[in-house]
């Protein structure tokens, strides 16, 4: 590894930004050390352009607006929008897995290949400067990182490599796992149909960091022992958002009463991958009224597959996030038993709006739990164990309330502060 000076700065790049990535790029321009962000979309909210777009290309569009300066941010745009709009007009085989020119792969090696062009081209005899700024480090995400990384290394550029989900191999497992255990609900696992020349490019790109960034312990542990012997590997957990006070006061007195059900909520795809169908297995080992199963997701299988595993449902479609905290603030407790993931952010959200939370330790929150204080760990694939926690729920309402103040208590501690400066301090020493 390169070692760099406390005055290089860190080239950060994502194609399609989501919360991690903005709050990493807070983080960098409070340090002063953000050379450049790399791109495909960066849309400015006044866009004169936004209004004449057709559906709601304008509103998706929107979503890729940053709080980055125009001279800190280089865009790549082209198969991007391709790609949002041939899903709008028909044009499904644009955007095929791995083969449709406009495909999300293409999009992720597409940037790949620019920010490493542009590496290249800005690299000196005394370093690389983009922007007037002195280069240290190079920020990737999975499979968007292999031909930055290549040109980093003959740069002398330090390789920091964002892994959002567990390793692949634990991920094909798992999943390749719960096919053969519940065949049936295998076309909603998604991920088990990735040619071997992306896993071959996820191998690459785990060879050349210097620096792995995990969102969770789960994610850590999922890493080859020889990664975690050669490199740096850290543990930067997701922060928490901060809910409004005026929203949480809609949480009346008669939250927690018994006079209701007792509402489990389900929010995220409803995919075995987060375990919805041992959820409805739970529900169908007991036999109460008195417990409500909401489901807020998108559905990957029809309404009447779902009807058909458990009835007794009731489905919230998707929404926007403000609508989805207010969903959530009408519900007790949060269930999320997933076979893999990174770090759910929905626990954290969960958690801020008082819902104490039923996880595995594969959601990735296994360090928000403590037991029947902020909620409950149960062992994935156990309907069993999730059922006696759902009993365990309607029998003691009435710790509810001290429940839901030790979550929010809980997730306030952990914020998008801490998040960035752990990866910062992570990269410059």
């Amino acid at each position: 590894m390169v070692n760099t000076n406390n005055q290089a700065a860190i080239a950060l790049s994502h194609p399609t930004g989501n919360t991690f990535v903005r709050a990493l790029l807070d983080s960098l321009q409070q340090a002063n050390r953000l050379a450049m962000f790399f791109t495909t979309l960066a849309i400015e909210p006044d866009s004169w352009y936004l209004d004449l777009l057709p559906g709601n290309i304008g509103k998706e569009l929107l979503r890729r607006n940053y709080n980055v300066p125009t001279n800190k941010t280089y865009t790549y745009p082209i198969k991007e929008l391709t790609r949002m709009v041939a899903a709008k007009v028909g044009l499904g085989s644009l955007t095929e897995h791995e083969t449709g020119w406009a495909c999300i792969d293409a999009v992720y090696q597409d940037l790949d290949r620019e920010v490493a062009r542009v590496l290249l081209a800005s690299a000196t005899e005394q370093g690389v400067y983009i922007a007037n700024q002195k280069v240290g480090a190079v920020y990737c995400y999975e499979d968007a990182a292999l031909q930055t990384f290549q040109a980093a290394k003959q740069t002398g550029l330090i390789c920091g490599y964002d892994l959002p989900i567990a390793y692949w191999q634990t991920v094909q497992q798992l999943l390749y796992e719960e096919a053969e255990r519940l065949p049936q609900w295998e076309p909603t696992l998604i991920g088990t149909s990735d040619s071997q020349a992306k896993l071959d490019r996820k191998v690459q790109e785990l060879e050349l960091a210097d620096v792995v960034v995990c969102p969770s312990q789960f994610v850590y542990e999922s890493l080859p022992e020889a990664a975690r012997a050669s490199k740096k590997c850290i543990v930067a957990e997701f922060g928490s958002p901060q809910i409004s006070p005026t929203l949480l006061q809609t949480r009346n007195s008669q939250q927690h009463s018994a006079d209701r059900p007792l509402r489990l909520l389900f929010a995220g795809s409803m995919s075995q991958r987060k375990g919805l169908a041992d959820v409805f297995a739970a529900m169908q080992l007991l036999d109460r009224s008195d417990i409500e199963l909401v489901v807020l997701g998108s559905p990957i299988a029809s309404m009447d597959f779902y009807r058909a595993q458990y009835a007794n449902f009731t489905y919230e479609p998707t929404r926007p996030h403000a609508e989805v905290l207010k969903l959530m603030l009408s519900c007790d407790v949060l269930v999320l038993p997933s076979i893999v993931e990174g770090r759910a952010l929905v626990q954290q959200e969960a958690m801020s709006c008082g819902l104490p939370i039923i996880v595995t330790p594969n959601a990735g929150g296994q360090d928000l739990v403590e037991p029947e204080q902020t909620g409950f760990l149960v062992p994935m694939r156990s309907p069993e164990r999730l059922a006696e926690v759902f009993n365990w729920f309607a029998d003691h309402r009435d710790r509810l309330p001290e429940m839901s103040s030790a979550a929010q208590a809980k997730a306030a501690a952990i914020t998008w502060a801490g998040y960035g400066h752990k990866i910062i301090e992570a990269l410059m020493t």
